[in-house]
């Protein structure tokens, strides 16, 4: 009986192709994969024509999706080359690593109580950890320093992945970590030791049913604590006792990007895509690599040569002999080709870094794999809507008078309403309605939230519209209901959008808060809009509105009165939202009890000078007061009985926004200049502040057109000279005769 084991590095294509040629070359009878043994039944998967990597099993607790791990695979992880050796030979394997289930609690535990010392000893800690740093210091970076390497994944790669007929490495990695393990000191970790203990016991279990080449692939940290066994008693006494708990597993797509995360192996990676590279082209010397990089920049627009892919290649071949190293790495790789085909700017290396080192490969899983109903849901739709779940960002214009079109804008907002953000709604540029921009971006972990999701139905449909009704009751906040509703008309969820109108009706007759009622208004308003533009009925939401508008306009000019400054901007800003909705609505009944609002405000005197002001612009924008109204306003606030800080206010709220008033009109200009004319030198420096809060707020063009009118005493732009003009009565009578004649006139000579 042989029992072979491989210590490998997680995700590294030299390892795998290590094991793969070692595999094909004893032959064992079963192979023990270190990963956890409740996703066993997932591992006949492997193989099918639909399972591409990368992809990765997701473990997870039934009753608490959030709990959950994830372990990634790739085509150059030497864990699945052993998993697809094994499937392909048709021999057994198994995973051999300790349950998920029991790590996920540990670790818990682990994080539970390592918050909890820090918070109790938080300065005895930050010595321990300054006088022991050595301790936290990887332990294979002592075997890159005796190498003089200064990084140690960069020492492993060129001693392992990077290395081809490498027939004793695993021998050599096993006495290096031996060497490592006996060397440094340990500090007590219970996770680990409880792990290797289980590898143990799987071992033994495989030994009694008598399998006679036994190959096991494993970390290579943990070589030498599989290869030296504990006694089985001491073994279990240290597993005694271990909960179980309820796991469930499952295949899910993988992306490049998502492989540098923390994972079930609590390895990541640096560059999946060049890993890739190596692993599909080993005797590359850096030409192919390169070749891709000048196509990539092609695709930019930049010229690219031939010229510069060879010297690029060599440049990276003497910077690696200078070196030292056995062949070309990736450092190399981006020096030559920051040096030759970047011409030393940075920027574009980093195109190269997101394109190619990193990449944007996503998995593929096939649909019979068991998945919970509302990710089968989720994928169906993708499918039919022609919306594939892509590692890097796709832009969607969606037009929504197009069926197919106003389908997918219906999907995505209902997964927003799930709270799965692969869809963001970006800004339209245009007019209307009926256009929706979205950025599409999956994540491999938004699986674990589609999960965590199931619990509210076996459908999108069916799932957003009872988060919807959740949400609603437990919402009390007249605000957050109106928010809903506003999500909710374009998901379009009917039952959910009757229940949060009849909420909103409801809260809306009962509260007496005007700021809250104006802040509901504008997203109502959006509802009615959007409702028209999806063929639905906004008769409710209307009505709605109407009447909260009225109740708005009974109680408003009282709230304006005796307010402070932050209340008086605060108004400000909902007066804007407010009567921009309104006109937007065109109602002719709801626009005249609005405008009789702030004829009301605008005439008591008690009104906040802020908001006085600003009601007077709206009047004077709709064409509801005359010229003569308007200087009347102006004359009262700007005269010396009124306080200075008063007219300031007042000013404020007439200039908000635009500043294109006093540039045409010359009586209102005249009017402030004036009064500002007029200010003694302490009080100007009193009003100073609100009047450069009410100038900053112009647009750029506008401060300057209203300085060169400043400059110029009075008119914009230059100013302009006085002619002169000597008239000449006896030649203009000479003149006379033909011009009448021309009109059809006759002269008077008597005259």
């Amino acid at each position: 009986m042989a029992i072979n084991i491989l210590g490998i590095r997680h995700h590294g294509p030299g390892s795998a192709r290590n094991v793969k040629a070692f595999l094909e070359s004893v032959k064992p009878d079963i192979v023990l994969v270190e990963g956890p043994p409740e996703a066993d039944a997932m591992l006949q998967w492997v193989g099918h024509a639909d399972l591409k990597p990368p992809v990765a099993l997701l473990c997870y607790q039934p009753d608490n999706p959030q709990c959950s791990v994830f372990y990634p695979f790739a085509d150059f992880s030497p864990e699945w080359q052993a998993i697809l050796y094994a499937r392909k030979q048709n021999i057994h394997v198994r995973f051999m690593d300790l349950p998920a289930g029991n790590q996920m609690l540990i670790e818990k535990e682990q994080r539970e109580q390592k918050e909890e010392d820090i918070s109790v000893n938080r300065d005895k800690i930050n010595l321990e950890a300054q006088s022991y740093e050595h301790l936290n210091k990887a332990p294979i970076s002592y075997l890159s320093d005796a190498a003089g390497f200064t990084d140690d994944e960069k020492w492993w790669e060129h001693t392992f992945e990077y290395r081809l007929n490498n027939d004793e490495v695993f021998d050599a990695v096993a006495e290096a970590m031996q060497a490592l393990r006996e060397s440094i000191p340990q500090k007590d970790k219970k996770l680990e030791q409880l792990r290797e203990a289980y590898m143990r016991r799987s071992i033994r279990q495989t030994e009694k049913e008598m399998f006679h080449t036994i190959a096991v692939i494993c970390g290579a940290w943990h070589v030498p604590a599989l290869q030296n066994k504990a006694s089985q008693k001491d073994d279990n006494e240290l597993l005694k006792g271990l909960p179980k708990v309820k796991i469930e597993c499952t295949w899910i797509p993988w992306t490049f990007s998502r492989l540098s995360f923390y994972s079930g192996y609590g390895a990541g990676i640096n560059s999946p895509g060049w890993y890739n590279h190596v692993w599909h082209h080993k005797h590359d010397d850096g030409t192919l690599w390169m070749a891709h990089v000048a196509q990539l920049f092609r695709k930019q627009q930049m010229d690219t040569s031939v010229a510069h892919v060879i010297e690029a290649v060599r440049l990276a071949e003497s910077l690696a002999s200078l070196r030292g190293l056995p062949k070309v790495g990736l450092e190399e790789l981006n020096e030559a080709t920051l040096s030759v085909l970047c011409n030393g700017e940075s920027i574009l290396l980093k195109l190269v870094h997101d394109e190619l080192i990193v990449g944007h490969q996503i998995g593929e899983v096939p649909v019979e794999i068991p998945k919970p109903p509302l990710q089968l849901d989720i994928e169906k739709q993708q499918k039919k809507l022609r919306l594939p779940a892509t590692a890097d960002f796709k832009d969607y214009t969606l037009d929504l008078r197009k069926d197919t079109d106003l389908e997918r804008s219906i999907f995505l907002h209902r997964l927003t309403l799930l709270g799965i953000q692969w869809g963001r709604q970006q800004h339209v540029a245009g007019k209307g309605t009926f256009k929706e921009q979205w950025r599409l971006q999956w994540d491999p972990g938004y699986s674990v939230e589609i999960i965590e999701r199931g619990n509210l139905g076996n459908t999108v449909l069916e799932a957003s519209a009872n988060s919807v009704l959740n949400q609603a009751k437990e919402a009390t906040d007249l605000k957050v209901i109106s928010d809903l509703l506003e999500k909710s008309i374009p998901a379009e969820l009917p039952e959910a959008i009757q229940m949060l109108i009849h909420r909103l009706n409801n809260l809306a007759a009962a509260s007496a808060d005007v700021i809250e009622l104006m802040e509901v208004v504008p997203g109502l308003i959006t509802v009615a809009r959007y409702g028209n533009v999806r063929k639905t009925d906004a008769t409710i939401v209307l009505s709605i509105i109407s009447s909260i508008i009225t109740r708005i306009c009974i109680s408003l000019p009282n709230a304006c009165v005796a307010i402070d400054d932050d209340a008086a901007q605060q108004l400000l800003g909902l007066f804007y939202k407010l009567n921009d909705g309104i006109n937007l609505m065109q109602e002719p009944d709801t626009t005249l009890s609005w405008q009789q609002t702030l004829q009301i405000i605008a005439g008591n005197k008690n009104t906040s000078p802020v908001v006085c002001g600003y009601s007077i612009r709206l009047l004077n924008d709709s064409k509801l007061l005359t010229a003569n109204q308007l200087m009347q306003y102006f004359g009262y606030t700007m005269s010396a009985a009124t306080a200075p800080v008063i007219s300031a206010a007042w000013l404020e709220g007439f200039l908000k926004g635009s500043g294109t008033l006093l540039l045409l009109d010359e009586h209102q200009w005249q009017v402030i200049d004036n009064w500002v004319s007029g200010l003694s030198d302490d009080i100007f420096m009193q009003v100073l502040p609100l009047l450069r809060r009410t100038f900053a707020n112009f647009s750029s063009p506008e401060r300057r057109k209203l300085g060169e009118k400043v400059r110029t005493g009075g008119t914009a732009g230059q100013q302009r000279p006085t002619v002169i003009i000597n008239f000449d009565t006896e030649r203009a009578k000479q003149g006379l005769p033909v011009i009448m004649e021309l009109l059809g006139l006759t002269i008077n000579n008597s005259e």
